[in-house]
């Protein structure tokens, strides 16, 4: 089904590109090599483990397809190889690294936002518009939430740039097209691009929302 190969697609995208980002985040905190794996397996699983508990879906797909759980630690070790091999540059190339940090973090946002769309619909929930878009940000911005709370920051969706409100517009974006039009390739590309143009650009001109100054 379209469906089946979608969601493996984008789970597949999403977890490669999280744990990138996860892992350059350890690094940066100065976590050593089983912390940066941890971090980077939760910040490429853990917002579809939140969606699977939010829907009864137990023990959650990860744990039943445990590629993907393989694929982030590999994807984080591959990563911390390479900063450990310039580990005399890297504070060099920190700029450099929060560059590549962010692309990866948009793309890991998008795919997962849709995955996380088009769980809720097999799960068939397309007629709930709340609960499917809530699945999709969630799939989308879980992961994250936790790498912040591993690495003891304030979460990211919370303080900087547009990030959660990113996803929440690609969300709807794939939820109408996907009422509107009826199909799902479309959708989901449609949707993921919008999710990263917004959060590239959202980093590249500092897009905040207001907050009050303390």
């Amino acid at each position: 089904m379209v469906g089946d190969w979608l969601i493996l697609i984008m789970e597949w995208i999403g977890t490669v590109a999280f744990a990138v980002s996860g892992a350059l985040v350890a690094i940066g905190s100065g976590l050593d090599l089983f912390g940066v794996l941890i971090v980077g397996c939760v910040t490429a699983v853990g917002g579809g483990i939140l969606r699977d508990i939010l829907i009864g879906n137990i023990p959650p797909q990860v744990f039943l397809n445990p590629y993907i759980l393989l694929a982030a630690a590999v994807t984080a070790l591959a990563v911390f190889i390479i900063a450990f091999c310039n580990r005399r540059r890297f504070d060099g190339l920190r700029d450099r690294l929060d560059r590549i940090n962010i692309v990866f973090d948009a793309i890991g946002l998008a795919a997962f936002s849709v995955a996380g769309m088009e769980v809720a619909r097999e799960a068939g929930y397309a007629d709930n518009a709340v609960l499917t878009l809530t699945l999709g940000v969630i799939t989308g911005v879980g992961g994250g939430v936790l790498r912040d709370v591993l690495v003891n920051e304030k979460p990211y969706i919370l303080t900087r740039h547009v990030y959660a409100v990113a996803s929440i517009v690609g969300c709807a974006v794939h939820y109408v097209l996907s009422v509107c039009l009826d199909h799902r390739v479309i959708s989901t590309f449609t949707a993921m691009g919008l999710i990263v143009l917004l959060r590239l650009l959202a980093a590249t001109f500092h897009w905040k929302l207001p907050k009050i100054p303390l």
